[in-house]
């Protein structure tokens, strides 16, 4: 079952089943650029799904500053483009600002949340990284030979602590006496397209002992893969499935289907159902990947005993804690 028909039950699958959209749908990548391959180009390939199943068109643009955003939104809803897909969390407050100009435009901000009282048109996505990140952590620990893991965010934000917070209890939940290293690249947006800070931050883990390293920092995120991999110790990727990267390198990757959600709303057209969505383990929306580049890395032992966790967490069993929800963490200190 589908992510958007999952969550929103009957209602939406009949909104989303209504047949094409007579408009075009647009897609703003956040900053870091559409080929960062993760969470942008997630989004990219979600687009690319949609264009290729459906035969329809779309148009997207790069933001290359702040400034752009709230011209981009405008842009694009003046043009009669609907819906206006979004990536990033930034794009909260400049949909709160144009959204209400143009109340016949479905915008969608994914990872970024608009009050849908006050604002009945947008959609706001967001996933429980949390979740995945448990299970990572998980895979982390047991794969770990000196008991010290790491974790090299982007920009210092709540989100990107709720990846390190959750990797943090998966990585205990298997090895009360593990260390885990946190750090993040930077404070601005800068820091989601800074490769070589990411390498750095890396050696800096190694130096400390860290033999997995798990990065959740966009473009930033390839210079953790690429100093993992150059090191000779393994990674975790983010968002899209990085294995592919450094096959036999990347221990796994938490997924988080930005490029499903992103097809699905451009799906459904002018006839998406607004409101706000969470997507967990539950409906599919995170997880970890598992394919020929990973598969001698994860053994049988790691496999039983993360999807063990995953059922016990859909059901309740395990209640993995989200920093977003009071900006605190059990198992970890920033």
């Amino acid at each position: 079952m589908s992510l958007m028909k999952h969550f929103l039950g009957a209602a939406a699958t009949l909104a989303l089943g209504a047949g094409a959209a007579l408009a075009d749908p647009a897609l703003i990548y956040d900053l870091g650029g559409k080929f960062d391959k993760s969470f942008n180009e997630a989004a990219y390939n979600g687009a690319e799904a949609y264009a290729a199943e459906t035969g329809g068109s779309y148009r997207d643009i790069e933001l290359q500053s702040e400034a752009q955003r709230e011209q981009a939104l405008r842009r694009f809803a003046e043009a009669g483009f609907n819906p206006v897909v979004t990536t990033g969390f930034s794009m909260s407050s400049p949909i709160a600002s144009v959204a209400a100009d143009y109340p016949e435009t479905k915008f969608v901000t994914i990872d970024g949340f608009v009050n849908p009282q006050e604002h009945p048109n947008v959609l706001s996505i967001l996933f429980s990284e949390h979740e995945g990140s448990y299970l990572v952590g998980m895979m982390a620990a047991m794969a770990s030979e000196t008991g010290i893991v790491g974790f090299i965010g982007g920009m210092d934000i709540p989100l990107i602590r709720k990846f390190a917070c959750g990797y943090a209890q998966g990585a205990l939940a298997v090895n009360p006496d593990a260390n885990v290293i946190a750090n993040m690249t930077g404070t601005t947006p800068a820091a989601w397209n800074d490769p070589v800070k990411g390498s750095e931050l890396t050696k800096a883990q190694i130096s400390q002992g860290a033999d997995v390293i798990y990065a959740a920092a966009g473009g930033t995120g390839l210079g953790v893969l690429q100093t993992a991999a150059d090191e000779d110790i393994l990674s975790i990727g983010v968002d899209s499935n990085q294995n592919y990267l450094h096959p036999g390198q990347v221990l796994t990757s938490m997924l988080k289907r930005v490029d499903v959600a992103v097809k699905e709303a451009m799906e459904a057209g002018e006839n998406l159902e607004t409101g706000v969505m969470v997507l967990g383990l539950a409906e599919n929306g995170v997880g970890y990947a598992l394919d020929d580049d990973n598969a001698p890395l994860v053994s049988d032992e790691m496999k039983t005993a993360v999807d063990a966790a995953r059922e016990q967490i859909i059901a309740g069993e395990i209640e993995v804690h989200d920093y977003s929800s009071d900006d605190s963490c059990p198992a970890l200190s920033f």
